[in-house]
């Protein structure tokens, strides 16, 4: 599994805009695909929130991917 470390600038950011700043998904539509099929995990719960809101300290699992918000 890879690791990956987000550095935030500010107070949030929206899971869907995440997926893309890291290049996880090409564009807006495909990281909400990613969450509407369930394919990511905030936290260890499925999060199916395309606009939740990271803060740091969450963890975000994607396919073989794990991003920590710091």
């Amino acid at each position: 599994m890879e690791n990956l470390e987000f550095k935030l600038t500010g107070e949030y950011i929206e899971l869907i805009k995440l997926l893309k700043v890291l290049q996880i998904s090409e564009s807006g539509g495909q990281a909400k695909l990613m969450v509407n099929n369930g394919e990511v995990v905030l936290n260890g719960q499925q999060e199916l929130r395309k606009r939740a809101k990271l803060k740091p300290g969450d963890r975000i699992e994607i396919f073989d991917t794990q991003i920590i918000i710091t």
